[in-house]
């Protein structure tokens, strides 16, 4: 597998300036990993995300009006450092403090959570959240994962919107918990991801097979078997999430189909159209469906599918506002 980067450079930095030049809304924050919407209103909190790199589109691709007002990105799957955070925390706070979105990965949380503390201690008012959706489970004990995975961009989208419509720190706190434990993610690779450096997968997938439960960190699922079909792949993660989310016939419910990185477009709608059909079959009442590269994992081939039940109708306005966040 070969792999378009260029030997010994700093591959975010020169994502970063790719953007910058494209998107003129784009401002990097300067010596540091991080980019930010600079026709952000003063008037409303503005929100933070990131986490490692590898993930493109995100997070740098929702930076944007009615999005993340910035983001921050580390080395490949690896957060950026708490004294970075810490500084683009000052950088766009403008006096009513900031709220940050978190995806639930030890790493993520020590880092994103001493920054917290330290701007806190500094008076910078803070609130957060931690996206947990994934309902993949450990092989050791089957305990539910809870990481952060594809589920993490309807937080940014809806609080996104929150916020540009005025929303105070504490309310961006009352609907983000509502949104985080509403939503659940299962996902599945066709082929493991392959670092840069490293000709080799991050975990050992035989020809036709698939792994059930994979991370977007290249890690490896809890089940591997047999590739049969799109329609038994999508009845069975469908089942799966229908036991975590407990839905009753005329439910309504936002859906997200996430390419991996290396799933062809083909693929994804072949499998978007399987789980509309079964979710139609369940009578769920579908009132918005995304799909496409919404958060990688590098090369990896695979899917994933996030439903999120939709507690308060004002979700659905805040999706479907316009942004010019270029990954949405």
């Amino acid at each position: 597998m070969v792999h378009i980067y260029n030997q010994g450079m700093d591959y975010v930095q020169e994502s970063i300036a790719a953007i910058v030049s494209i998107h003129p809304h784009i401002k990097q924050i300067k010596d540091l990993p991080a980019i930010y919407n600079s026709q952000a209103s003063d008037q409303q909190i503005p929100i933070l995300s990131g986490g490692g790199s590898g993930h493109e589109p995100a997070h740098f691709g929702y930076v944007g009006e009615g999005m993340l007002t910035t983001a921050i990105s580390g080395p490949l799957f690896a957060p950026p450092k708490a004294a970075d955070i810490l500084e683009v925390i000052r950088f766009i706070n403008r006096g009513r403090g900031v709220f940050v979105i978190v995806k639930n990965f030890e790493a993520d949380l020590r880092e994103f959570g001493q920054a917290i503390h330290t701007a806190r201690a500094q008076g910078i008012p803070i609130k957060y959240v931690v996206s947990h959706d994934d309902i993949s489970v450990e092989t050791s004990n089957f305990q539910i994962r809870h990481r952060g995975v594809a589920g993490t961009i309807l937080l940014h989208k809806i609080l996104g919107e929150a916020a540009r419509r005025g929303a105070s720190l504490e309310e961006l706190e009352q609907i983000g918990l509502s949104v985080s434990t509403s939503v659940a993610t299962l996902g599945v690779a066709t082929k493991p991801a392959t670092l840069p450096w490293n000709q080799q997968p991050m975990f050992e997938l035989p020809e036709g097979q698939i792994s059930f439960g994979i991370g977007i960190h290249g890690e490896p699922g809890y089940r591997t078997v047999p590739f049969e079909s799109s329609e038994v792949l999508a009845n069975e993660l469908i089942n799966k999430l229908k036991m975590k989310l407990k839905w009753h016939d005329g439910d309504p419910f936002i859906l997200l189909i996430n390419n991996l990185g290396g799933s062809s477009t083909l693929e994804e709608q072949v499998f978007t159209n399987d789980v509309l059909e079964f979710l139609a079959l369940d009578e769920l009442k579908i009132v918005f469906t995304k799909t496409g590269h919404l958060i990688t994992s590098l090369d990896m081939e695979g899917l994933s599918i996030t439903l999120c039940r939709l507690q308060d109708k004002v979700w659905l306005d805040y999706l479907q506002a316009p942004t010019n966040a270029f990954a949405w």
